[in-house]
């Protein structure tokens, strides 16, 4: 049986992977299944993983050619990426990792768009 240490990992480098492979539906999907039950709890990690989300429907969003939806979820994904300074978790260090993958992607498809 997996712990939620390890839940939480596995949800983490699956939506790492997932965007690194511009697959960004299911890197939605991927912390989905952790956000999901844990999404009316007042705590800063979930609220993390429900920024993260929004950077990868950002990016769906760029590819489908909503430019302007895009930018609304860029922004939810920033309100909540700030917490990440601040934060006491285990997965500090793999947040960040996700945060730079992130603000690269960004920086590309923003480019390329």
């Amino acid at each position: 049986m997996e712990t939620e240490f390890e839940r939480i990992t596995h949800a983490c480098e699956a939506f790492a992977l997932s965007i690194q492979e511009e697959r960004y539906y299911d890197a939605h999907e991927d912390l989905e299944a952790i956000w999901f039950p844990h999404r009316f709890e007042d705590n800063d990690e979930v609220k993390l993983w429900k920024g993260f989300i929004n950077a990868a429907v950002c990016f769906e969003l760029i590819r489908k050619g909503r430019p302007e939806a895009s930018e609304t979820a860029w922004k939810t994904y920033q309100k909540y990426q700030v917490l990440l300074e601040n934060i006491v978790t285990p997965h500090k260090e793999l947040y960040v990792r996700i945060v730079q993958l992130l603000e690269n992607t960004r920086s590309i498809t923003c480019q390329n768009s």
